[in-house]
């Protein structure tokens, strides 16, 4: 048995992407045009025989549909036979559409069949999320309050601008914590007292003395000898110093873990759709080199006003046109892969303006 198979996540509902599957007219806008055989009012027509993958127009019957979850079609195309299934099943962030085609009686072409498989993946990753996005602007009544108007939907906050100011909060009041902190510390460091001096400064002071008087002094020891115990006892002092500075810092100055440099990490950019006013991008971020890396931060810059609303596999902030991804450290040889849902008001935004891991900049972009 011959299948061919592809499969989207949608940041829809399945009601929305329901209608987009069983309307004629929407059907035509993302797929291929459809007409109702005029012979047979219950067959379908796909005019699909310009589309790669296809070398005739398709008839179709509906042999099972249960709405908003799947229908499935006994399709004919030059001879041959297949059963047509698309499954929509409904997750967190909206819903997945799954499609099957599956040969009954006649073969396709190796080239026949990857081209048709490719054609279907096309379909349902870029012109069907663009005419979702299309068919969501259409049913909100931006004339809210004018009489004869249609449904109206509830305008929402966009979950990143609500995450975004959030943390701006938190941020802010990090921040003023921090400056109480310091204004204290320096308010503690003007009052208190000058430190005690050492043992060694106190003798150094009376060596200077008897130094520079030395012609001149009357005490009964002269300046070679009250240097010579000075230098003694100053000596009986050094041997309780040195056991505890020297050995302390040596252990701790140059640790072996510390001597060999971290890896450097690398990133690839990529967009995984685009769609009207918006597109999905998916950095890789992967670790090269032979022992486990830090914790490393991707930054990603918009040239416009676009907004992050939804983001997998990474830590997250937002300020103004800048994305900053951070993660924790990466094996030898492992990777992590951040997907992020964008929003631009521009149709059919294409990426980013940049995208750089830890200062250098991201692959593919």
């Amino acid at each position: 048995m011959i299948e061919i198979s592809a499969q989207v996540d949608l940041f829809h509902p399945a009601d929305r992407v329901w209608h987009a599957l069983t309307d004629r007219e929407l059907l035509g806008r993302w797929f291929a045009e459809t007409t109702v055989a005029v012979d047979e009012p219950g067959r379908l027509l796909f005019a699909t025989a310009g589309l790669p993958g296809f070398d005739d127009a398709v008839g179709a019957e509906v042999v099972e549909q249960r709405a908003a979850e799947l229908v499935t079609m006994r399709c004919l195309e030059a001879g041959r036979r297949s059963l047509l299934t698309c499954t929509l099943t409904a997750t967190a962030e909206g819903c997945r559409l799954s499609l099957r085609e599956t040969l009954q009686d006649g073969e396709w072409s190796p080239a026949l069949r990857a081209a048709r498989e490719q054609s279907y993946q096309q379909a349902l990753a870029n012109r069907l999320p663009a005419i979702l996005d299309w068919f969501a602007f259409q049913q909100v009544d931006l004339r809210r309050g004018v009489a004869g108007m249609t449904t109206e939907l509830p305008v929402l906050e966009w979950a990143g601008a609500a995450r975004s100011r959030g943390r701006r909060g938190v941020v802010l009041l990090a921040a003023g914590v921090g400056v109480l902190l310091a204004g204290g510390a320096a308010v503690w460091a003007l009052r208190s007292e000058p430190p005690e001096q050492t043992g060694a400064h106190p003798a150094a002071t009376p060596t200077a003395t008897v130094t520079g008087s030395a012609a001149t002094s009357s005490r009964p020891a002269p300046s070679a000898s009250s240097a010579r115990p000075d230098r003694t006892a100053s000596a009986s002092q050094r041997p309780s110093r040195t056991p505890t500075g020297k050995p302390s810092r040596t252990p701790s100055s140059a640790p072996p873990q510390q001597q060999s440099p971290d890896p450097v990490m690398t990133a690839r950019y990529s967009n995984v759709n685009s769609r009207l006013l918006g597109y999905t991008g998916e950095v890789a971020v992967s670790n090269p080199g032979d022992v486990a890396g830090a914790e490393w931060t991707v930054v990603v810059t918009f040239d416009d006003d676009s907004e992050v609303g939804k983001v997998n596999g990474a830590e997250w902030r937002q300020e103004g046109r800048t994305v900053t991804f951070t993660g924790p450290p990466l094996a030898a040889g492992q990777s992590q892969t951040i997907r992020f849902d964008v929003r631009d008001s521009a149709a059919f935004a294409k990426g980013p303006a940049s995208c750089a891991i830890d200062g250098r900049p991201c692959e593919g972009l």
